[in-house]
């Protein structure tokens, strides 16, 4: 699914379609908006429209689109490798807390006595 656009020399990013608007002008995405877009791009095909200086020629979306498209660009390379890393971050607090769960559970907690 195509999640940043360029149309009539302005940039969009595909905000909802539940806000009845799905797609909203570049200049005023925000941090919600970022995250669920980071969200997508990990977790589904994540498609974006390629861009040259002249397609978009109102220069703040340029500049915004731009910076974007290089970073989902990396994300989207890079995605195996980042939710390698996530997963083997979580799996080791994971096991770290389990470690100490169990550790916990071997006493009786209405004697205290193991």
């Amino acid at each position: 699914m195509k999640y940043l656009k360029v149309d009539d020399n302005k940039a969009y990013f595909f905000k909802s379609v539940e806000t009845g608007e799905p797609w909203h002008l570049i200049d005023e995405i925000n941090k919600d908006d970022l995250f669920k877009l980071l969200n997508a791009a990990v977790e589904l095909e994540f498609e974006m429209d390629d861009y040259t200086e002249d397609s978009l020629q109102n220069k703040a979306h340029y500049i915004i689109y731009k910076h974007l498209h290089s970073k989902f660009s990396d994300l989207i390379v890079n995605k195996n490798k980042f939710k390698d890393d996530s997963d083997n971050l979580y799996k080791e607090a994971y096991e770290k807390y389990k470690k100490s769960d169990n550790l916990s559970s071997d006493v009786d907690l209405t004697t205290g006595l193991n």
